[in-house]
């Protein structure tokens, strides 16, 4: 299948502007090949107290106001 086709086939399925497609970037892979996920192996997690720590605060006097 080429690319067009593919761009074309995913266009009708959903609904999108094909243009919409092209800028998502699907494509035709072997389902032989073991590395073809492009998605991290890890799962995507956010460990808020920590980059809660990691903000800067830009108004510190408003925050001590909050506080009190």
């Amino acid at each position: 299948m080429t690319q067009a086709r593919l761009d074309r086939a995913v266009a009708r399925a959903t609904g999108e502007d094909i243009s919409t497609i092209k800028r998502m970037g699907f494509s035709v892979v072997d389902p032989d090949q073991m590395e073809h996920d492009p998605e991290p192996a890890l799962p995507q997690i956010v460990d808020w107290d920590k980059l809660d720590q990691q903000r800067v605060v830009l108004f510190p006097a408003s925050q001590q106001r909050l506080a009190a």
